[in-house]
């Protein structure tokens, strides 16, 4: 197993995200959003000094945490701005040697939602449109049980079968699984686990109105330790990266204190790993 984490966690300045990271003793960060442009669309300039940088700490890069058909999207949106963020990321991805680009599967319309019937096919439609690009590009879809037609169990299932190719794979947060109230999530890990290519890290607990707080990994309600228990004894080598959650929720625009949003990436990534070596 590989560690990793969206780096953008621990700070927005791609120096504080490599700093975050070589204190950890991590090879590797997950890239999503640098001074809050993403990777996947930020300009051929800003992109190649993130390069330079990256490279020149002896990093490397294992995943683009994109957009694409996340919870800012709807099913009956602009699927071409997807097209457009999937061919722009692939170049880049190479440049940095990187297989996997983080994608979902487009939250129903607000205001006129489809039927679960429709919503499903156009899903499933766009995906294989994806699919095709990421085939010829020779990088790999993960998708992430998050905003979406794909968020269930069942329905993550599905799509792996509907796309039945060595470019997707299912990407498994373990906090999602409270976050979107889909029932146990070693049940649901174990439901979609022969599809599993990447792992994303959260935990939460319940507080006693019902609402959830983030926690450090273990030390909620997730069954973090548990599924990393299974993930070790079934010879899992692929990534596991953290999303702390805690400090900051980069991609809601909350963004906390940079040195306590630091320290706690650091902790974070500490309990993981000591988590890790006790399995």
């Amino acid at each position: 197993m590989i560690f990793s984490g969206i780096s953008d966690e621990a700070g927005q300045v791609i120096e504080k995200q490599i700093q975050a990271h070589k204190e950890l003793g991590w090879e590797y960060l997950e890239l999503r959003n640098i001074d809050g442009g993403a990777i996947t669309l930020i300009s051929d300039e800003q992109f190649n000094e993130v390069f330079k940088k990256v490279t020149a700490s002896g990093l490397k890069i294992s995943c683009f945490a994109s957009s694409i058909g996340n919870w800012a999207t709807e099913i009956s949106g602009n699927f071409q701005k997807d097209v457009d963020e999937l061919k722009m990321a692939i170049p880049r991805m190479h440049k940095f040697n990187t297989k996997y680009i983080r994608v979902m599967s487009w939250p129903n319309n607000k205001q006129n939602p489809l039927t679960d019937n429709e919503w499903g096919k156009e899903a499933i439609k766009r995906m294989r449109e994806l699919v095709k690009i990421a085939e010829d590009g020779k990088i790999i879809l993960a998708h992430e049980n998050c905003s979406g037609w794909g968020e269930p169990a069942n329905n993550m299932l599905t799509l792996a079968k509907e796309m039945n190719s060595p470019a997707f794979k299912l990407l498994f947060d373990t906090g999602n699984v409270m976050a979107y109230n889909s029932g146990d999530p070693m049940e649901f890990y174990l439901k979609i686990k022969q599809y599993i290519g990447y792992i994303h890290i959260k935990d939460y607990t319940f507080l006693t109105d019902g609402s959830l707080k983030a926690t450090y990994p273990g030390e909620g309600k997730a069954k973090v330790r548990e599924i990393l228990k299974d993930v070790k004894n079934s010879g899992y080598d692929g990534f596991i990266s953290i999303e702390p959650h805690l400090a900051s929720v980069v991609h809601e625009g909350k963004v906390g204190d940079p040195e306590v949003t630091y320290k706690t990436y650091i902790t974070y990534g500490t309990k993981l790993a000591n988590i890790v070596n006790e399995l």
